[in-house]
């Protein structure tokens, strides 16, 4: 059984309870959050909440519990897919936003994972068992773009050696709250678990609670574009914790627009995700040792709400 709390802060207050859930525990379905209020194990301030309407107030306390998770087989599924790159031994993938990455309770179906047991059958890397086939790294469900897929574990292993030394080039492009006076920057601060909501993460520097599990974290910026109050940057992941461009960009004042749980609940620009796209991913090759990049383009909701903030 798995126990989350979070404390509704001046950001969430007003807003409803089941959306405050949704934003945080992005890997459930919107569907199974709602079982748990059915099951009363949603609580607010030691009460069970029965009401995913519930207007959340500054101070609350929300506890979750979350059942473990019933042992399930994976099944493949029909889902297209876009597919940018592949050869024996992996598959460069394009996720669009809104699909979640590989299973999770609530969430067994319509999963990039699916897809792939689809596309590959069986010819799939085993390392990270029958939940993860063949995922080495992952994108945010509500974040578009590139990423890696391994269908051998020779070139998982090779990838997750790239990762682990920062070699592999994830350059994402992301439209953040507030203009950034510098053209460019580093943020090199490190992550953990955010003991005041356990559904996000935080930069948690030494001395402050959590700091013994918070793990160093580096992103590197630069403004492509200003639109007033907003702006638009390249962010290039040096390291690859969880939110990672969501925590550090919110962290120095400038969350996405979009992003509910990060930043503002509400926007005016029309953005109904956090604005945050992997538009380009380079690597080595696991097997043939070639330098291989590829690039996606900017999916249309992310361009329409470019021009909408442009003519404002």
């Amino acid at each position: 059984m798995i126990r989350e709390e979070i404390y509704i802060t001046e950001e969430t207050k007003g807003t409803r309870l089941d959306l405050v859930l949704s934003a945080g525990l992005e890997d459930y379905s919107r569907s199974f959050i709602q079982k748990l209020f059915e099951k009363g194990g949603i609580s607010v301030n030691g009460k069970v909440c029965t009401s995913k309407k519930y207007k959340c107030a500054e101070g609350d306390l929300v506890e979750i519990v979350i059942p473990e998770p019933e042992r399930l087989d994976v099944e493949a599924e029909d889902i297209p897919i876009s597919i940018v790159y592949e050869d024996d031994e992996l598959l460069v993938v394009d996720k669009p936003a809104g699909m979640v990455v590989h299973p999770a309770p609530g969430n067994y179906s319509g999963t990039l994972v699916n897809a792939l047991m689809y596309h590959c059958g069986d010819q799939l890397s085993s390392i990270n068992g029958v939940i993860r086939p063949g995922i080495v790294h992952r994108i945010d469900k509500d974040t578009s773009g590139l990423l890696v897929v391994a269908k051998t574990d020779r070139a998982h292993t090779g990838l997750a050696g790239q990762l682990e030394e920062h070699s592999i080039n994830r350059r994402y492009r992301a439209i953040v709250y507030n203009n950034i006076k510098e053209d460019e920057g580093t943020i090199d601060a490190p992550i953990g678990r955010d003991p005041k909501n356990r559904l996000r993460n935080a930069v948690i520097r030494e001395g402050m609670p959590g700091s013994e599990s918070a793990k160093r974290a580096v992103t590197h910026f630069r403004v492509l574009d200003r639109f007033g109050i907003y702006t638009l940057v390249e962010a290039k992941l040096e390291t690859g914790r969880t939110h990672q461009i969501r925590v550090h960009m919110a962290y120095i004042k400038h969350p996405l627009l979009g992003d509910e749980l990060y930043g503002p609940a509400k926007n005016k620009a029309g953005a109904k995700r956090q604005m945050l796209h992997a538009g380009v991913l380079g690597f080595v090759h696991p097997v043939t040792g070639e330098y291989m990049e590829f690039e996606s383009p900017l999916p249309e909701d992310f361009r329409k709400v470019l021009d909408k903030i442009s003519e404002a």
